[in-house]
């Protein structure tokens, strides 16, 4: 699946992962590839991206909001 982590600042990453863990609003859930559509609201935390390389990313992010539609995923982030 494809997805975006955008902050006002600039992007900080743009690829192919098997799995994103977010800092949701209401505790930490994961996405996996063909999840349903969901939108969602981010606190503070760590985005710990999986790549398809088997290599693992982490991001700090101070909230945001994150839309899932057709195996693209959108982080806005702050």
């Amino acid at each position: 699946m494809q997805i975006e982590i955008i902050t006002p600042d600039a992007k900080l990453f743009e690829g192919e992962v098997r799995s994103v863990n977010l800092p949701g609003s209401l505790g930490g859930f994961e996405i996996l590839n063909n999840h349903a559509p969901i939108v969602s609201s981010l606190t503070s935390g760590n985005i710990h991206v999986s790549t398809e390389d088997g290599e693992n990313q982490i991001f700090k992010i101070n909230g945001g909001v994150v839309e899932m539609k057709n195996n693209k995923i959108i982080i806005l982030a702050e």
